[in-house]
């Protein structure tokens, strides 16, 4: 259980709170890089409490400024975007991609340039890769090392990148995506229906798993990124059900998926304190990702990759749930025909816009919480001490569900090159 001042601390990302300062420090993912098109329409981007906009220029490079022109503040977002450079539309002052004012038609020709030097234009560095545009919002003149991961050097037909914009903390959210157990008890419909399940031997082994053996032994093995955990499960047959996954500050899980299958990470970035967004990247480093894959969980969401759940519901519809499915015998009412993710954001946003940690009864498996919630309480108190964040690379991470021989050391397991798992286990239900 935290005091009320490890929660405030935890969940405030407004300018000048400690965890908001913390999390600037590092390169956020901000809009997914295929959503700015060169001369297209400028991207209204929210981020930690503030507004900004994001643009593509006419020569492909990516501008990131305070959503208000410095003039008279009317939202950039409503900007002409042409010849490298917001244009607003007021009175047509133009900015370029490196926060210079180019061009003020609204004072007289001579005194033009002397004018537009005096005028401070926010700008942000930006990078491109994986299919996001990160930028850099925190204090330092020199933004840290860019962290790469496995997914940000591979080809664009590798990655299939999907956002959810959320009503609740971003914390919610963060720990949301790290609760091993509750996979094996909310998401039991979803994963009871032969239609969803994941192929093969892990696939079986998850369909015993939703049934018999929700509950897990969960171990850790401390990184200089965050840890790496395993969560272990003993099957009928003997052997051992392992899922292996990976937790990089400040808000990356690597989603442990079945051997052989496509990759998966996500990224909880704060909007604002009662506001967050759940950046979903699916990747395979061997091909193009398959219809099959790409749209498993995703089934029948939203064709809006900026937010596919805009259709989630909330409280005014308890998020769509169906109390006659779950009389059928749907755990939820709420995962049938709708894509898997919206169990967890329905219970999520279902805590409250932030969550009062300090009325928590945790238990055994909520140890990856508690864990997280300590280096994320450190790391921000440390930064606030004047120590940087740390920026080591993500490239060899890669999470995996995996069954072991009895007695296996999942520590042992190289996720990067696996091995085969034991045979189907259907037949030890």
């Amino acid at each position: 259980m935290l005091t009320a001042r490890e929660n405030e601390m935890l969940a405030r990302v407004g300018a000048g709170s400690p965890m908001g300062d913390y999390l600037r420090d590092h390169w956020t993912p901000a809009v997914r890089a295929a959503a700015l098109e060169a001369d297209g329409r400028p991207a209204r981007v929210r981020l930690f409490g503030k507004n900004f906009v994001a643009f593509r220029a006419t020569d492909g490079r990516v501008g990131f400024l305070d959503e208000e022109c410095p003039h008279r503040c009317v939202s950039l977002a409503l900007a002409r975007n042409e010849g490298n450079g917001l244009r607003c539309l007021f009175h047509g002052w133009k900015i370029d991609v490196a926060g210079a004012l180019v061009d003020v038609p609204s004072e007289p020709p001579e005194r033009q340039e002397a004018f537009a030097a005096n005028i401070t234009v926010n700008h942000y560095p930006t990078r491109e890769a994986g299919g996001l545009i990160w930028v850099y919002l925190g204090a330092r003149a020199t933004p840290p090392a860019f962290v790469d991961f496995e997914f940000t050097g591979l080809p664009e037909s590798h990655i299939d990148i999907r956002r959810a914009i959320l009503r609740c903390n971003w914390l919610q959210g963060f720990e949301g995506t790290l609760d091993t157990v509750h996979a094996g008890i909310l998401h039991v419909g979803w994963m009871g229906d032969p239609a969803q399940r994941w192929q093969g031997a892990e696939g079986a082994a998850l369909h015993v798993l939703s049934r018999k053996v929700p509950s897990a032994a969960i171990e850790f093995e401390p990184r200089a990124y965050g840890f790496r955990e395993g969560a272990l499960r003993p099957m009928p047959d003997g052997s051992l059900y392992v899922r292996i996954r990976d937790v990089a500050l400040p808000y990356y899980s690597f989603i442990p998926t079945p051997g052989g299958a496509a990759c998966f990470v996500t990224i909880v970035v704060p909007i604002d304190d009662e506001t967050h967004a759940q950046w979903y990247v699916l990747y395979d480093p061997a091909k193009p990702i398959g219809a099959d894959i790409r749209d498993r969980m995703m089934a029948n969401s939203s064709g809006d990759r900026d937010d596919f759940a805009a259709d989630l519901g909330g409280f005014h519809n308890m998020w769509g749930q169906d109390r006659a499915l779950m009389k059928q015998g749907h755990w939820s009412g709420i995962g049938l025909g709708r894509p898997l993710p919206f169990e967890d954001f329905a219970v999520q946003e279902a805590m409250g816009p932030i969550m009062d940690r300090t009325r928590e009864q945790l238990g055994s498996s909520d140890v990856t919480i508690v864990r997280t919630r300590r280096l994320l309480l450190d790391a921000a108190r440390r930064h606030a001490q004047g120590a940087p964040s740390a920026a080591a690379s993500h490239a060899a991470i890669r999470s995996i569900a995996i069954r072991l021989p009895a007695g296996a050391d999942w520590r042992h397991v190289d996720t990067m090159k696996p091995p085969a798992s034991l045979p189907d286990a259907a037949a030890a239900e």
